[in-house]
């Protein structure tokens, strides 16, 4: 599921947020920088064992429960959590399809809690908001699954229904935006109610947020000092959970986004529509959209069809696919049944990376589409939700029981390392300055 939430040291943000983020240092939302997922330049970790302490840098306790991932802007890193009034609010991971929701009408505190990267040292935990949540959520999912969005001076959480909120770097308020009841559930059983899951994302002094609900979805962009809305587009889409991508095009920025019915990008000044593609399959889609080699990559799998699209950048219109066809003009290729339901592929080293909820994943040559091989990870009873992260020629892939299986990046498999966290993780690590962040279901851990 699906970005800044968790990041900094205090007196740098300040100097940060006059620099564009890189990858290998900020973490700056979900997936880092661009949602590549990718943090190349520095050497990071191979093997560890959390239960044992070996390569653990440290470990910090949360209280709550979320899939929010971690994000960080030089020496700070934030995350937030959503804590019930119950003593134990209950999660029900693995491989499974009931589409049931939890039902916990206690009043729930949402925390944002940063620590500072070198010791894990808790820096301030501020209560963003309290009340019983306007919708229930899955038995798999939490009331903070979006991710902060950060640009070194501000904050920026969406919270769904209770709202999109802003704070400074050490915690304070600064604006708060009321978006309305954001149901995001089975658009077939509306009764299902599932939370919101896309995280907001910042660019050029604007926060994108992607709503694609059961009632009224849109794409909108605020302005990140004030929280004023500047535009606002409708969609009609059933509802998503993936988070956008900002990505520039012959000196126009676009905001890609993916969908069912609207998979597309749009105009980052105007929310104008740029192209739209509506999907042979993949009616729940999570996967953040990929960018690189002129292509966008975007991929879903649920119901009809599971989808893979290498999109040209230049694409313009309506680019839907006819009838048993894999490419036209505005589609380099597609893979229909190799996409991905819950996890964000990952675009590396001339390969895309795309791996199913089984752990049961396939490498793309990301240019031609050639499949150059398929691995299952795991016994094909483990649960894969947290999104796909490369660095330093590796990728790593973490599974709900709370290991981690590093395989090297290539054209041939080979599984370098299967690690242990100690406990479930559902959401995706971030990655800075050679340091691995992990959130567990209890801590966040930093490998080194």
């Amino acid at each position: 599921m699906a970005a800044c939430g968790l990041v900094m040291m205090v007196c740098t943000w300040g100097v940060g947020a006059r620099q564009a983020p890189t990858p290998a240092a900020n973490w700056p939302s979900f997936r880092g920088v661009r949602g590549a997922g990718v943090a190349d330049g520095q050497a990071t970790p191979t093997t560890w064992d959390v239960p044992q302490g070996k390569q653990v840098r440290w470990k910090t306790p949360l209280a709550g429960l979320g899939h929010s991932s971690p994000v960080i802007w030089g020496t700070q890193l934030c995350v937030t959590a959503a804590r019930s009034g119950k003593a134990d609010a209950g999660l029900r991971l693995g491989l499974y399809g009931d589409i049931a929701s939890v039902t916990d009408d206690t009043v729930h505190t949402w925390l944002l809690t940063c620590m500072d990267t070198a010791s894990g040292t808790v820096l301030f935990e501020t209560k963003m908001h309290e009340g019983v949540p306007k919708v229930k959520r899955h038995t798999k999912s939490t009331h903070a699954n979006s991710t902060l969005a950060t640009d070194g001076t501000r904050l920026v959480a969406m919270l769904g229904s209770e709202g999109l909120f802003a704070f400074d770097m050490k915690g304070a308020p600064l604006w708060k935006v009321d978006l309305g009841v954001l149901d995001s559930g089975f658009y077939v059983a509306p009764a299902a109610q599932w939370e919101f899951g896309s995280s907001p994302i910042i660019h050029d002094g604007k926060v994108i947020v992607q709503a694609d609900v059961q009632k009224n979805s849109f794409l909108a962009a605020f302005d990140v000092k004030t929280g004023k809305e500047l535009w606002r587009t409708a969609r009609q889409d059933v509802p998503t959970w993936s988070t956008p991508t900002i990505h520039e095009v012959g000196g126009r920025t676009q905001v890609l986004v993916n969908g069912w019915r609207h998979m597309g990008a749009y105009d980052f000044t105007t929310g104008e529509e740029i192209w739209r593609l509506k999907s042979v399959g993949g009616d729940i889609p999570v996967p953040t959209p990929v960018v690189g080699h002129g292509m966008v990559y975007l991929t879903s799998a649920h119901g009809p069809g599971a989808p893979v699209f290498a999109i040209k950048e230049t694409a313009r219109g309506d680019i839907s696919l006819a009838p048993d066809t894999t490419s036209n003009t505005h589609i380099a290729w597609s893979a229909p049944r190799d996409g991905a339901y819950m996890i964000s592929p990952v675009l590396y080293r001339g390969l895309l990376y795309v791996s199913k909820n089984n752990g049961v994943f396939a490498v793309f040559d990301a240019v031609t589409g050639d499949r150059v091989y398929q691995q299952r990870l795991g016994d094909g009873t483990t649960g894969f939700t947290a999104s796909l992260v490369a660095a330093d020629g590796k990728v790593y892939f973490t599974s709900e029981d709370g290991d981690v299986f590093v395989v090297k990046a290539g054209r041939e498999y080979e599984l370098l390392a299967k690690n242990p966290l100690g406990d479930y993780a559902m959401a995706t690590p971030a990655i800075s300055a050679g340091t691995l962040y992990f959130r567990t279901g209890s801590a966040v851990v930093a490998i080194k």
